[in-house]
């Protein structure tokens, strides 16, 4: 396995269309109609609300371990925004055909990632982002030798205050991509993260 990071809820709109087919094939007019659409939405409902928790399960691993690495630095925790995380899922979308660790360029601090196979979870792309605190010298504010340790700095920006992150597995069997972005951003060139 070969894993790499650089400077990765579709479940939720599967859920709402599922909910939306259920409920209009299940339209009827007569009384085993009724209460087939009453089945048919209380599916729906279901299955949107596994898809929501899927969501929020997702973002709780992006999220757990940056805001336990703030909190070793008393710092306030991160906030999960989804303005955040739909940026972060069109752009992992583009991602997804080519699975390059290029960043997007956009208005948002932002960590990508990328791990040979399709098992890699959210939780290990932001502990392993996290896990570069080893190489960062808040003394002289820079990164061990050649080590990268932008992705830690910019989870423990003070001045950020929300995330919102994605995950793709990519074509043709490249690995998994993924992405968080913050704002306001971070990693201001010779300014401390906290």
């Amino acid at each position: 396995m070969h894993i790499s990071s650089d400077h990765g809820h579709k479940s939720a709109a599967a859920g709402l269309l599922l909910a939306l087919l259920l409920i209009s094939s299940g339209a009827t007019t007569d009384r085993s109609g009724a209460a087939a659409t009453s089945s048919a939405v209380a599916l729906a409902a279901a299955a949107s609300k596994r898809a929501h928790k899927g969501a929020s399960t997702a973002a709780a691993q992006f999220v757990g371990p940056q805001n336990a690495a703030r909190a070793a630095l008393k710092m306030p925790p991160l906030r999960w925004d989804g303005r955040l995380a739909a940026y972060a899922s069109r752009y992992a979308a583009q991602r997804k055909w080519d699975c390059e660790l290029v960043h997007s360029n956009g208005p948002y601090g932002e960590n990508i990632f990328w791990g040979s196979g399709d098992g890699w979870t959210p939780a290990q792309a932001a502990s392993a982002w996290v896990a570069e605190r080893r190489w960062y010298s808040y003394w002289s504010n820079s990164c061990a030798g050649d080590q990268d340790c932008g992705h830690y700095t910019q989870i423990v920006w003070r001045g950020t205050k929300r995330v919102g992150c994605a995950r793709v597995v990519c074509s043709g069997g490249q690995g998994v991509f993924m992405t968080c972005n913050y704002d306001p951003p971070g990693n201001y060139v010779g300014e401390r993260p906290y």
